[in-house]
């Protein structure tokens, strides 16, 4: 098979199933791992090798990465069906941490106005729809801020947050793939998401289905991590490791 059938071959086979095994990629091409390595090599625009797997070069950041500008308005309906699912598990006087991202801005805006609740949150999207809530006590984890998810990271955060006790950590992703786990886009979220959720009683990952299937550049969890996943479709509960 000629470099360029292999390419498409291998296209093809990961607009089915959106990420690959290198062993597996060999074995359809009928080449070597080391031949299916040099041919993603030399050709970074349409593939990328991450851990052991093959994805499609779309579904990693590019070199502008995630925008929350881009991002917003994408499945925006689904987005609002499964914040509405997770704003339902929302009890009074609650302490809640409520991830970046665009489907989080939803689920913020949606808590209900009788609740009296603290939400810590790391973006500034989501702060400002807070700060308009008279029964939400807000904490704005500070540090460097990074434009592309409106969004702080920094030591400092991740510090209140392991000393914190969270009811309900509601999560967001960019990916979620049964063997990749659950992925994002941007490096200095990881750390975040993670102290949260282990400060956390409860963690619920908050996404629509369009996420399924997809890896993005960094795991931060295994699905297995969650207590539910919150789709449009409603919630998913689990059986947490």
């Amino acid at each position: 098979m000629l470099k360029t059938d292999r390419l498409r071959t291998l296209a093809d086979a990961l607009a089915r199933q959106n990420v690959m095994r290198l062993r597996d990629a060999a074995t359809l091409l009928g080449v070597s791992e080391m031949t299916v390595r040099r041919d993603i090599a030399g050709s970074p625009e349409r593939f990328t090798y991450l851990g052991g797997y093959i994805v499609s070069a779309t579904d990693v950041p590019n070199n502008a990465g995630y925008s929350l500008e881009e991002e917003k308005d994408h499945f925006a309906q689904a987005k609002a069906e499964a914040s509405a699912v997770a704003a339902s598990l929302i009890g009074d006087n609650e302490t809640l941490f409520i991830d970046c991202g665009t489907t989080l801005t939803t689920l913020a805006r949606l808590i209900p106005v009788e609740r009296h609740v603290t939400v810590v949150c790391y973006s500034l999207n989501v702060a400002e729809i807070l700060r308009r809530k008279p029964n939400v006590r807000m904490i704005l984890l500070g540090g460097v801020y990074v434009p592309s998810s409106d969004s702080f990271a920094g030591e400092e955060s991740l510090e209140v947050l392991r000393r914190m006790g969270i009811n309900k950590a509601f999560i967001s992703a960019g990916g979620v793939d049964p063997a990749r786990g659950v992925t994002c886009w941007n490096f200095h979220e990881v750390a975040l998401k993670q102290a949260a959720m282990a400060s956390a009683v409860e963690r619920h990952l908050v996404v629509d289905m369009s996420k399924f299937g997809v890896v993005k550049a960094v795991r931060f969890s295994q699905i297995d991590d969650f207590d539910s996943i919150i789709t449009e479709k409603g919630q998913d509960h689990r059986k947490r490791k």
